[in-house]
C-alpha cells in the first residue's frame, strides 16, 4: 500500500473534486504550460502535453487566435482496478494564443514527440526587413535600407 505523507495533498484532492463530475475529470478547460520564442525566420511555440496522445490534439485558427485544444484520457481501467493516488489531471486543456500580422498563420508546422507540441510558426514576408529602391536624380538609382 502507498502511504501519503504530505497533509496539503488532501486538502488538493478535495479541491479537486469540487470541480468535477466524473472522479479524475476536471470540468473546466485547463492552462498548459508553454514556451515561445523567435528562433531566426520563425516563431517556435512549445506546448507541454505529457501523456496526450497525438489523435487527441485539435489544432485551430481563427483569424489571428491559434486555439489549442488536447485531451488526456485515463489509461487505467479495469474492473479490479481500485485507484489509490491519482494526481494527474485528466479531461481537457486548452490554451489560445493571440498571434500577430506579422506571422504567417497559413504555413504553421506542427510535431509532437516525447510530449511536447512544437509549433513553427513562418514570418510573414511582409514583416521582414527588405531594400527599397530610391530614385536619385543626379546617378539613375541608388540603394538604402529601409
Amino acid at each position: 500500500m502507498l502511504m501519503r505523507t504530505d497533509p496539503f495533498r488532501e486538502l488538493d484532492r478535495l479541491t479537486q473534486q469540487a470541480f468535477t463530475t466524473n472522479p479524475g475529470t476536471w470540468t473546466r478547460p485547463t492552462a498548459m504550460p508553454m514556451d515561445a520564442y523567435r528562433d531566426g525566420e520563425q516563431f517556435v511555440v512549445c506546448f507541454d502535453l505529457p501523456g496526450v496522445e497525438p489523435e487527441a490534439i485539435e489544432l485551430d485558427v481563427e483569424r489571428n487566435v491559434l486555439t489549442v485544444k488536447a485531451e488526456r484520457r485515463p489509461r487505467i481501467t479495469g474492473e479490479h482496478v481500485e485507484m489509490q493516488v491519482a494526481e494527474r489531471p485528466l479531461g481537457v486543456f486548452s490554451r489560445q494564443l493571440f498571434l500577430g500580422d506579422t506571422l504567417d498563420v497559413e504555413h504553421i508546422d506542427a510535431g509532437y514527440e516525447a510530449g511536447v507540441l512544437t509549433l513553427r510558426i513562418p514570418i510573414a514576408e511582409r514583416a521582414k526587413p527588405r531594400r527599397i529602391s530610391i530614385r536619385n536624380s543626379d546617378d539613375g538609382h541608388r540603394k538604402i535600407d529601409a
